[in-house]
């Protein structure tokens, strides 16, 4: 179980490409701000690491999670960006709203991201309860924003190693 794990965001700095010419776009729910807030931070901070230029980071805010994918497009239609990374955090409450949100999310980024032949990132937490948030927000199993950022670098990467002509794209 992936709980039992200590850092669920561990990973090998040096097989991760530079993303000094790449471009990105955050998208960050409001909701559950502490949370989200910090998977930001994480995201921000892993670019940057990894030689993005914070020039080449467009950060924008949403109301919730479900609006997640709304922004992805609006991002992907209006700024030149070779990723967009979705952050945001859903705890399970008491009503089966947690699934509908979830499910509408999960599907709305990945849709996205086939319709665009464009990396866009599922960096969404989908805990049982808040202290499973801390804990995967910069807390004893990392940060799924560091998560999100080395993927949204290893897959431009990906899109650039496949299409170096940029023919899928813009």
């Amino acid at each position: 179980m992936a709980s039992n794990l200590k850092n669920l965001s561990a990973y090998d700095r040096h097989k991760i490409p530079s993303a000094a010419d790449m471009t990105f776009g955050i998208v960050v729910s409001e909701w559950n701000e502490e949370i989200t807030q910090s998977l930001l931070n994480g995201a921000y901070d892993t670019l940057v690491a990894h030689g993005a230029d914070e020039d080449n980071i467009f950060v924008h805010y949403v109301p919730g999670s479900f609006e997640l994918p709304s922004a992805a497009e609006l991002i992907i239609n209006t700024r030149e960006v070779d990723a967009v990374i979705c952050l945001g955090c859903v705890i399970q409450g008491e009503t089966r709203h947690f699934e509908f949100i979830c499910s509408a999310v999960a599907n709305g980024i990945m849709n996205l991201g086939v319709e665009n032949h464009l990396p866009v990132i599922f960096g969404v937490l989908t805990t049982n309860t808040l202290e499973q948030a801390k804990d995967r927000a910069g807390g004893k199993h990392g940060n799924k924003g560091v998560e999100a950022a080395v993927s949204a670098i290893k897959m431009v990467a990906l899109r650039n190693e496949l299409d170096p002509e940029g023919n899928l794209y813009y």
